[in-house]
């Protein structure tokens, strides 16, 4: 990657005041340069592993990251203890928080990021949009006024049109976004992002916008210094998203030309000049992919952004090395004529999530990890064995990238990453990703912001027969599983090693992916001489404390859970006996998380369908909705803390009072004529 002086360090000691991934990105740079770490950490991570790829580390508070992680004087503190000369903020926390920014340089230490103006202009999406307006840069259309309450945001939204964008203006990632197509769901969806926009970025202010029926979401990378240079390193596309947070990210769009390419990248430099900018930033557009010369401004990101290592592969330029020469007053070492990109990059990001459950966030112990390796493959991580993942922080766990001479080979080489990549212990999303990279769509460069919504549901891979035999073999300890193959007609049990008529009996579990228990395979175990270790034959596997077997193997994961002969076959009776039931009438927690509003009172009659409760974990909202009508009756209140599947509301079914009325008038006429016939 580009340096001025590879023997040259513009620090000796730096800060990084983030966790996870970029923690750890941000702290291999320095290594490098021979610059000396100090990390920071709360007790969740004080055995992360970005704490132990530092120099030094300072426990900074408690796992809440408003404790910790969000809390300027804890940060200033742990510089100041440690003589740290600057600090890097990397991504999210107080990246943006342009009073951190000022209690740095208050304190004599280096903020490695803008200055005032462009984290005052930029960080404030409304204020931002009026400041690219003014200077001559389309926007879309929309409301951008921070004095409006709820009834004003809606008066304005059905001026504006619909379908509409509700939007939070302060922080990022899609966090608090909702589309809504109609004055109900407005009504619904601004209250909604108000709660998420106080919870995540302690600002409820919005902002509405129209939205662009199938845009495609192109951003740019620009990189300023103090000398009045302002460069840019090309574009990213980053349309495929779901629910406005990005999934897949790739270097060069394969949507513009050389002649768009100059004139959006022009346009993002204009922007930054505009502020004063300083360091490395990502100015991020919306483009019609019916006329990809039209874009309008979004908004600007004045930090490093998740998706900065495709444009690190494909410039050959370290934006961590150059941010931290910038910061220490150097000049940019390239020039606008010196940028090249070379080969296609596509980036990955792995979260700990369960997309076959509507994409819920998932918690526990890693139980393993494994980075793939292989041409052109890098690996940013930030997870360990043995970590516990909370509902604390954001639920990325990784990020896989792949280089490769043009898109084909870049999106073949990331997908054997993917197909590589361990993680037990939790749910994740690779497997979608493997799925969604192979769409024909994705593969053709016909990309949209809504492409991923418009696909179908995700299901859960079937358990391949190599799965189901080593979660047996790591269950059964004793041989090597086999599975019997149905199909086979007659000679599937002649087939299955093992057993014999009249012979001792096999040993044999009953096994069945833990996301679809009815799915049930007996598995027996065929005496090999030697045991299985955990991780044989390229198959790893884990077993969990709750008994939860996980294994991948084949390029894919699957958690097993074991069933007992006789609490199956009891289970199984009691399912026929419930066969007549509608819906079950208990309502669950999908996750563990807050509760952060209850929409009905104890006693309210509900309809089905009808919102209930809401839950938050890892910054996402989800609602809890009535399974049917009837009587609720609550069994959690507003900042109530709940565990996955712990109940949390029971619909009882309502009364009907016209025929209890109906009833108790035919009663009383009944008891009437009988005193009558007595008589």
């Amino acid at each position: 990657m580009a340096t001025i002086d590879a023997g040259s360090r513009p620090f000796e000691r730096v800060l990084v005041a983030n966790r996870g991934e970029i923690a750890v990105r941000v702290i291999r740079t320095l290594r490098r340069l021979g610059i000396r770490s100090i990390a920071v950490f709360s007790d969740a991570d004080a055995d992360a592993p970005h704490v132990r790829l530092a120099d030094e580390a300072v426990r900074i508070g408690p796992a809440p990251a408003a404790q910790s992680y969000l809390d300027p004087d804890r940060i200033i503190a742990a510089a100041r203890d440690t003589g740290a000369q600057a600090v890097h903020p990397g991504y999210g926390f107080l990246s943006e928080h342009a009073g951190f920014a000022e209690a740095c340089r208050r304190a004599g230490i280096v903020f490695i990021g803008p200055g005032d103006e462009a984290l005052a202009v930029m960080g404030d999406k409304i204020r931002a949009k009026r400041h690219v307006a003014a200077s001559g840069v389309p926007v879309v259309p929309g409301v951008a006024d921070p004095a409006l309450d709820d009834d004003g945001l809606l008066a304005a939204g059905l001026q504006v049109g619909f379908p509409l964008l509700v939007k939070p203006s302060a922080g990022g990632g899609g966090k608090g976004m909702q589309v809504v197509r109609d004055a109900g769901e407005l009504a619904d969806a601004i209250p909604a992002a108000r709660r998420i926009a106080r919870t995540s970025f302690g600002d409820d202010t919005l902002l509405l916008e129209r939205l662009i029926e199938r845009p495609r979401h192109i951003e740019v990378q620009v990189l300023a210094d103090a000398h009045g240079s302002v460069i840019h390193l090309g574009e990213r596309e980053c349309s495929l998203q779901r629910r406005h947070q990005k999934v897949v990210e790739e270097a060069p769009s394969p949507l513009l030309d050389e002649a768009t390419r100059e004139r959006i990248g022009r346009a993002a430099c204009d922007a930054a000049r505009s502020v004063a900018y300083l360091g490395a930033g990502t100015v991020e557009f919306l483009v019609s992919d019916a006329a990809p010369e039209e874009f309008f401004f979004i908004e600007m990101n004045t930090r490093l952004q998740v998706e900065h290592p495709v444009t690190e592969l494909v410039t050959g330029v370290d934006l961590v090395e150059q941010q931290l020469r910038i910061a220490a007053g150097e000049p940019l070492p390239l020039q606008q004529e010196d940028v090249r990109l070379v080969g296609h990059a596509v980036e990955a990001r792995v979260y700990a999530e369960a997309p076959e459950r509507g994409f819920l966030p998932s918690t526990g112990e890693v139980l393993a990890w494994g980075a793939p390796t292989g041409d052109g493959v890098r690996v940013d991580a930030g997870i360990r064995g043995g970590q516990h993942v909370t509902a604390d922080y954001d639920p990325m766990l990784a990020k896989v990238i792949a280089l490769g001479a043009d898109r084909t080979e870049a999106l073949e080489r990331l997908d054997a990453a993917l197909a590589g990549t361990v993680v037990l212990g939790v749910d994740t999303n690779i497997a979608f990703v493997r799925r969604l990279i192979a769409e024909p769509a994705v593969q053709a460069g016909s990309l949209d912001t809504t492409l991923i919504d418009r696909l179908p549901a995700p299901e859960a891979v079937p358990a391949s027969p190599g799965q189901l035999a080593a979660a047996a073999s790591a269950v059964l300890g004793d041989g090597v599983a086999t599975t019997a193959d149905p199909s086979a007609g007659p000679r599937a049990w002649a087939d299955a090693a093992g057993w014999r008529i009249g012979a001792h009996r096999t040993p044999s579990v009953l096994l069945a992916p833990r996301d679809a228990p009815d799915a049930v395979t007996a598995v027996t175990a065929v005496t090999a001489g030697t045991l299985p270790t955990p991780t044989t034959d390229g198959a790893t596997v884990r077993i969990a404390a709750d008994g939860t077997i996980w294994v991948h193997a084949e390029g894919s994961t699957t958690a097993f859970v074991q069933h007992d002969r006789r609490e199956l076959a009891s289970a199984r009776r009691a399912a026929a006996v419930r066969g007549g039931v509608a819906a079950n009438p208990e309502l669950r927690a999908p996750m563990p998380g807050t509760v952060t509003a209850v929409f009905v009172a104890d006693g309210d009659h509900v309809d089905e369908g009808a919102p209930v409760i809401a839950i938050e974990a890892m910054k996402m909202e989800h609602r809890i909705t009535a399974t049917t009508a009837g009587i609720v009756r609550l069994a959690a209140s507003v900042g109530d803390l709940v565990s996955r599947d712990q109940p949390v509301a029971r619909i009882e079914p309502a009364v009907d009072t016209t025929d209890a009325a109906s009833a108790s008038l035919a009663s009383q006429e009944e008891h009437e004529q009988e005193h009558t016939n007595a008589v």
